[in-house]
């Protein structure tokens, strides 16, 4: 019993940590993160923060996968409880900007913060970055794929252009968000795949009209 508690605690300190992490990437940058500057801002000791990363590039693919984790929990888990086609396409694009409405991140988005930061920068960071990237967009991609594959998107719609229309949206809207407002960006952002969505749909009235 006294073995699991302790592998309790360090597993909560962990996920706190983390969770910390996670937050000042997206305003300070992935590549500003220090085990030194995350003990002192959580009260804790240098040496203690070793015991779960050797090196400032361990902390770093750590938090990466903390927040795939997290992205998995919030939009897509959530978005592939919604009936398969094009409306689990849609709710997964709903979910994201939800997300980001939340403001649980302050900088926004992790992972297009961190992909611009990463992209002129070989290495193992930029690695799993692009690991991360791929599967999304294979994600969507299949997302949409499927909704042509069982008739509820005209036949011969470009899935991938779809994807990519998606992505761009919400990235263009999570970077605008702070300066030009968060309610119309998101708003646009929504109202600019719905309707893409409703003019490719076999039945539009199975999604939801612009607001």
């Amino acid at each position: 019993m006294t073995v699991d508690g302790r592998l309790a605690r360090g597993e909560r300190t962990r996920t706190a940590v983390l969770d910390h992490a996670l937050g000042l990437a997206t305003s300070e940058g992935l590549d500003g993160l220090s085990l030194g500057q995350l003990a002192e801002a959580l009260g804790m000791s240098k040496a203690g923060l070793f015991a779960h990363w050797r090196s400032k590039e361990s902390l770093q693919l750590a938090v990466i996968e903390h927040a795939r984790e997290q992205w998995t929990a919030e939009v897509i888990r959530p978005g592939l409880h919604q009936p398969r086609g094009v409306r689990r396409l849609w709710a997964v694009h709903d979910l994201r900007l939800a997300f980001y409405e939340t403001e649980r991140l302050p900088g926004g988005c992790f992972f297009a913060n961190a992909n611009f930061e990463f992209n002129a920068r070989p290495g193992a960071v930029r690695d799993r970055l692009a690991v991360q990237l791929r599967e999304w967009m294979e994600f969507l991609t299949g997302l949409a794929a499927d909704a042509v594959e069982r008739g509820e998107l005209q036949a011969g719609a470009n899935a991938g252009a779809i994807a990519y229309e998606a992505e761009s949206l919400a990235v263009c809207a999570v970077m605008q968000a702070p300066v030009l407002g968060a309610e119309v960006t998101f708003r646009h952002a929504r109202n600019a795949l719905l309707g893409h969505l409703r003019a490719l749909a076999t039945d539009p009235s199975i999604l939801p009209e612009p607001t």
